[in-house]
């Protein structure tokens, strides 16, 4: 993600008032700053599902005389990375892609550069003010649906060893919204959902919001729906080299956000993790070794 980028500035403010096809266009070259900057504007459209005169529109719109400015933008930008993104992508044209050991590797690369840039300045500030609002809440509602369900668990999972202050909205049959019965102002929801968005995250999000809850979302762009009704929000990369999204970025903010409401009570969290801790022994919960069968 640029900082201090004039441009992206300029797409974000103006995105409510873009037609559908052009918000299609503008999120994909949000998302995929690099590409703009290394392909044609006809294979860019054709990644972004658009026209290539759909480009030219959205540049129009941008008060910008021509999609190349646009392109000249992000390259300009680009050359002046010292991480070596475009050498390594005109070495990857000229051998094809990368295949079996050769992805993998390209893979972790970009994971852990993804992971890395997590540490920026204003990632660790949303942090610790999305960490001030979750520890400052009566209750802490958790939701995230289809591939965003494991880091919401993940998230309520963990937060349940501290104590008993989240809900998980997802219960059975259906049942998943009956958690915000009694949510109120005092309560905050902790969302997660990256593009393609779920409706019903978007829905109760908005619901929770309406109830007074302050809401605190896990997402990937500045354009994400969940930016305009959210207090604070954590943006996470899921780009990926593989067809799919990732999830690993999202994860870590998760694990993070654990860590800093942890240490925000130590005196508690020890308390609360000793607890659980006999409790699992007594249950006889977790083995060493291969146990015996008993038949």
């Amino acid at each position: 993600m640029l900082q201090q980028d004039a441009l992206r500035d300029r797409i974000v403010a103006r995105f409510e008032e873009m037609s559908p096809q052009l918000q299609q266009a503008a999120r994909y070259i949000l998302e995929n700053t690099q590409e703009v900057a290394l392909v044609s504007m006809r294979e860019l459209a054709r990644n972004a599902g658009v026209q290539p005169a759909t480009m030219t529109r959205l540049a129009k719109f941008l008060d910008l005389p021509g999609y190349d400015d646009i392109r000249s933008h992000y390259s300009d930008a680009l050359r002046l990375r010292a991480d070596g993104f475009a050498a390594r992508a005109r070495a990857r044209e000229g051998q094809g892609g990368a295949v079996g050991g050769g992805l993998a590797q390209e893979m972790l690369q970009g994971l852990s550069a993804q992971v890395a840039r997590l540490s920026e300045p204003e990632t660790l500030a949303q942090l610790e003010a999305a960490a001030d609002l979750l520890a400052g809440a009566r209750r802490v509602y958790v939701l995230g649906l289809r591939s965003c369900h494991s880091v919401a668990w993940h998230f309520h999972y963990v937060m349940t060893l501290l104590g008993d202050r989240t809900v998980h909205l997802d219960g059975p049959a259906g049942t998943g919204t009956d958690g915000l019965l009694r949510a109120g102002p005092e309560d905050v929801l902790l969302v997660i959902s990256i593009s393609p968005y779920a409706l019903h995250s978007l829905e109760l999000a908005s619901l929770a919001r309406e109830k007074g809850l302050s809401v605190v979302a896990i997402t990937d762009s500045e354009v994400s729906p969940l930016v305009a009704i959210s207090d604070r929000v954590i943006l996470c990369s899921t780009e990926s080299r593989t067809f799919f999204h990732t999830l690993t970025p999202a994860l870590a903010v998760s694990e993070v956000l654990c860590g800093l409401l942890a240490a925000r009570d130590r005196e508690g969290s020890l308390k609360a993790l000793q607890e659980a801790d006999q409790h699992l022994a007594a249950l006889n919960i977790y083995a060493n070794t291969i146990p015996r069968r008993r038949i």
